[in-house]
């Protein structure tokens, strides 16, 4: 940069934009800061930044229109979309609408400052695309942790492209939901999104659901079948679990990819179509090569651009969330009203480990639709297998300490205020009743254990209003 840059930002919270002053200006960048989009809209037309640091949600105009007039009128001009509530859709309407780049926060300021210098630098290679219509909003793809940020970049990065994608990912992780999300943001959003598992389909019959039979090419074929290919022509076909596909279906398919054509089995004339593969995988596709139980050729078509898909154990602090979300829709699917979340039933569920990923989260919210008693969900009311894990299963973190950071995290994120009106008296309760139960009931012993004296035990019991009736007291003590 020959010259000192014009760095513009656009935020309501004045927090944010004093942090981010004195860091641009301490690196010997200008800057200006706006509250509103339409105070940095009055000034573009006496002085035009070099790059743009916007929010998404302000009052009056949000930041995506702000990213759509900006782009309209000024191309080269790099905008940074900023957001709180970072999801998949901010994500690809952010790429989409032009966006030089997307940063969810809370950010690292560091990583700020080289992001806007890269903005800058890169400023005379911005892409000349109008903006795209915002696609249809859609809670498929639930992730505010950082691991799920990137699939969103990714997805977002590709919304333009027909590149073949590899998804890696655990079983549940909704690996498939990930493929949809490619197809429908593409070129080809239109035209058919075609799925197959590898795993789902007998050795013997793949050759014919991939590429389909001409009548009488085996027994059964009463008649002539099109493929998954040819029902994927203009579209995008999704090979699930591709590390299940037989060799020689392996050697067809790279073939296709090659050529772009194929046979039906039994067929003798070549059929030819255009279509887009996103393949995935639970399996390490890398190990089956060096095994010889993939070939090495079709590994390296396939892994033109690999998106992983983060464990759910990897993303702990999306769990309240998507639990929120699974229970709605099991609402809506069984027509009755959605169960709530106690606190401690969802700091309890961001502890466990999840090994079914997502999906077992799902059918754990079905089930809790079902089965729980009251509207609220309490622990107890988890599933058996839940409730009996093993010992060795540590909190995050492995200490109370940081299951209650998590827990005011989650109060916070979800909006809460005056959470330590909620958090005190059940620390409290907590405390009391585990005294009094290691004191079998005596308030002298327990309030020595607490360190309080005996009046501040028994008036801390009547405005907690807790039921002692259980316990044995000594009514000497009182």
């Amino acid at each position: 940069m020959s010259e000192v840059a014009n760095v513009w930002i656009v935020d309501d919270d004045r927090s944010i934009r004093w942090v981010l002053d004195k860091a641009l200006t301490s690196a010997g960048l200008n800057t200006r800061s706006f509250d509103r989009a339409d105070a940095l809209l009055d000034n573009l037309g006496k002085e035009t930044p070099d790059a743009v640091l916007t929010d998404v949600r302000m009052p009056g105009m949000d930041g995506l229109q702000l990213l759509e007039r900006l782009h309209d009128e000024h191309p080269d001009l790099p905008i940074i979309i900023m957001t709180a509530h970072s999801d998949l859709e901010s994500a690809v309407a952010s790429y989409q609408g032009g966006a030089f780049e997307y940063l969810p926060k809370p950010f690292d300021v560091d990583e700020a400052l080289a992001l806007v210098k890269r903005a800058v630098e890169h400023a005379q290679e911005q892409r000349q695309e109008r903006a795209e219509p915002t696609p249809e909003r859609s809670t498929e793809i639930i992730g505010e942790a950082p691991a799920m940020q990137e699939v969103f970049r990714a997805i977002g990065r590709l919304a333009h492209s027909n590149i073949t994608v590899l998804i890696n990912g655990e079983s549940g992780t909704g690996k498939e939901l990930v493929a949809h999300a490619l197809h429908r943001h593409s070129p080809r959003a239109k035209n058919p999104f075609i799925p197959l598992n590898m795993a789902a389909i007998p050795k013997d019959l793949i050759e014919s659901e991939l590429f389909g039979h001409e009548k009488g090419a085996f027994t059964g074929a009463a008649a002539s079948r099109r493929g998954r290919f040819e029902q994927a022509d203009g579209g995008t076909l999704f090979l699930d679990e591709i590390g299940d596909m037989p060799a020689d279906t392996q050697t067809r398919l790279l073939r296709v990819l090659a050529d772009g054509e194929f046979y039906r089995v039994g067929g003798h004339t070549p059929v030819r179509v255009d279509v887009r593969i996103i393949a995935a995988t639970h399996q390490n596709l890398e190990q089956l090569v060096q095994e010889g139980r993939f070939r090495e050729d079709l590994f390296h078509r396939l892994n033109v651009i690999r998106i992983h898909i983060p464990r759910l154990a990897e993303r702990r602090e999306d769990i309240p969330r998507l639990a929120r979300h699974f229970l709605a829709s099991s609402a809506k699917e069984l027509a009755v009203e959605p169960k709530v979340l106690k606190p401690e039933t969802a700091a309890f569920m961001c502890e466990l480990p999840w090994p079914g990923n997502v999906r077992q989260l799902e059918n754990t919210c079905r089930w809790l639709t079902v089965m729980a008693s009251g509207r609220e969900v309490l622990v107890s009311d988890l599933p058996p297998e839940l409730l009996s894990r093993p010992q060795s299963s540590s909190p995050v973190g492995g200490s109370w300490q940081e299951s209650l950071k998590l827990w005011a995290e989650q109060q916070l994120s979800f909006g809460a205020e005056g959470i330590l009106n909620e958090a005190v008296p059940a620390f409290e309760r907590v405390m009391i009743s585990a005294a009094l139960k290691a004191t079998h009931g005596r308030r002298r012993d327990a309030a020595h254990l607490l360190g309080w004296g005996r009046n501040t035990l028994t008036r801390k019991i009547k405005e907690l209003q807790l039921d002692t009736s259980a316990l044995a007291e000594e009514e000497g003590d009182e």
